[in-house]
């Protein structure tokens, strides 16, 4: 049996429509889910929403209608970006299912077993937008006086009953974690700020709320609902079969990977292991906080006015294009910026001039000068075998770049054996050959449509039906495994009598929207 592998996003708050920032981690969440299914991997990739808390009640209230009717409709435009950017996910959670309900009640009763839960009364600084609790040492003075979280949100003094978790209890274990695991809070810097903060002291966390009810009910506690921490960062367990232990998706726990954004390591690398240690559950393997996606070099706001709608994008650019560009440009990890013009000219250069080309004008000559067969092995020479090693050595050093999640590196790495194969087809010249040396020309075209196939196999995770249409047109049926020389496809193809049609672009080129220029 394969061996599991199993990634999750964090879950979408959906108070507000879908943004490029989603978006970002959706793509890379799925680009490392299609990697492990090639690497051989049973891979489990988990999305959703987390619709409760106490923004969703004030958005629901504002707009005058039930705050379920809200979390159904803004839950439906999470699912239908992740369906148009081509998110493979296997489990869209909802933490307004009964299943979750009944998850994080499970959690609740464990962490309450421990005796890590507690009831008093909170008093202290609570924003909304972070859905957070800050310490006075955190927080800031704004102007007007106004008093802001470290996150620059407003945050409001709070007086309310609660139950409250022990996480003092585990600040000990907590840094020995990090000690005995660097991997586990990645990237470094990441890993860093969460051991200093840490080290600084940790306090006892309020874990329920008395002023609203919309949210998972306390066990035994009228009137408490869960802090929508609690609650969401359950989806995890939730996904896979949680509290049953003969559940067939249990075989994913632990998870390999929480793909999230910077802002709420915390929460993941603090909170999350704390409540699992209490609940006696194994801890995930590793965190991974990604950083921002800035639009123009500015952090996307509202009320600047540059919060861009990825669908949008997908409309204007198409869905590999989007998905190429986010993944290619930005480093993974840290903040990254894009810009239509920045996606134009990326996209351009790359897979339509280069790799695009390079498919395009091999496929093409075959099509038209040897009626689509496969051409012969004709007269080797020694810079085949220098391009296919080449070809190779960039397809594994992608490989091996995507298992640390160094996502963009391993992208520049494939475009080196794109380059190659572009330097091989000028210097070779198959189209001169074609009157002076037809056999040569056989062996350079052979040459190249076994490089064809294995760059498009290496960079399917990324561009999934764009790589998915130069493998059809060389009828290469095998795509999900390792992006290696696979030995006797070639002649396997060939005899089968399979012929490449004159080939349609898969990569166009793209254009600068009207609005954009």
């Amino acid at each position: 049996m394969a061996e599991p592998y199993y990634i999750t996003t964090a879950i979408s708050y959906p108070n507000g429509r879908p943004h490029i920032g989603h978006a970002y981690e959706a793509i890379a969440a799925d680009a490392i889910a299609r990697f492990q299914r090639q690497a051989g991997r049973d891979v489990r990739f988990q999305t959703g929403t987390d619709e409760h808390g106490l923004k969703m009640v004030q958005a629901a209230r504002a707009e005058g209608r039930p705050v379920a009717q809200l979390a159904d409709e803004m839950s439906g435009y999470f699912r239908d970006m992740c369906d148009a950017l081509n998110i493979s996910y296997d489990r869209f959670v909802r933490t307004t299912e009964p299943a979750h309900y009944r998850a994080s009640q499970a959690l609740w009763e464990a962490m309450a077993a421990k005796g890590d839960l507690y009831p008093s009364r909170y008093e202290g600084w609570y924003s909304v937008r972070d859905e957070a609790f800050y310490t006075d040492a955190e927080v800031v003075e704004g102007e007007g006086g106004i008093k802001l979280s470290p996150q620059g949100t407003p945050v409001e003094w709070t007086v309310e009953e609660s139950w409250f978790f022990r996480l003092s209890k585990y600040q000990q274990p907590l840094l020995d974690l990090y000690a005995r695991d660097p991997d586990f809070i990645r990237p470094d810097g990441r890993r860093n700020e969460v051991t200093r903060f840490v080290e600084g002291g940790l306090t006892d966390l309020s874990v329920s709320r008395t002023s609203f009810d919309w949210g998972v009910p306390v066990p035994g506690a009228d009137g408490h609902v869960m802090y929508v921490w609690v609650d969401a960062l359950t989806n995890y367990l939730t996904g896979i079969g949680y509290p049953d232990a003969d559940a067939a998706e249990r075989r994913y726990w632990p998870a390999d990977l929480h793909l999230i954004g910077k802002d709420i390591v915390r929460f993941h690398a603090v909170y999350w292991p704390a409540f699992l240690m209490s609940a006696d559950i194994p801890l995930p393997k590793s965190v991974f906080g990604h950083g921002f996606l800035l639009h123009r070099g500015e952090k996307m706001s509202k009320s600047i006015g540059n919060v861009v709608d990825p669908q949008a994008l997908v409309a204007a650019f198409g869905v590999d294009a989007l998905r190429y560009f986010l993944l290619r440009d930005v480093s993974f990890g840290q903040d990254g910026s894009y810009s239509a013009e920045a996606i134009v000219t990326r996209v351009n250069a790359e897979l339509a001039n280069s790799f695009g080309n390079l498919a395009q004008r091999t496929l093409s000559f075959i099509a038209k000068n040897l009626e689509g067969a496969f051409p012969s092995v004709g007269t080797a020479a020694e810079a085949d075998g220098m391009l296919i090693e080449e070809v190779v050595v960039a397809c594994a050093g992608l490989r091996a770049a995507f298992g640390d999640l160094a996502l963009s590196q391993g992208i520049e790495t494939w475009m080196r054996g794109v380059f190659a194969c572009n330097q091989y087809i000028d210097a070779q010249a198959p189209w001169a050959l074609r009157k002076t040396n037809p056999d040569r020309m056989h062996a350079v075209l052979r040459t190249l449509v076994r490089a064809i196939r294995m760059l498009a196999i290496a960079i399917l995770p990324v561009v999934p039906t764009a790589a998915a249409k130069v493998l059809d047109q060389v009828g290469a049926e095998e795509r999900d495994h390792a992006a290696i020389d696979d030995d006797g496809w070639y002649e396997r193809v060939a005899a089968s009598g399979f012929r490449i049609a004159p080939p349609a672009p898969v990569f166009p080129r793209l254009e600068l929207p009207p609005e954009a220029a």
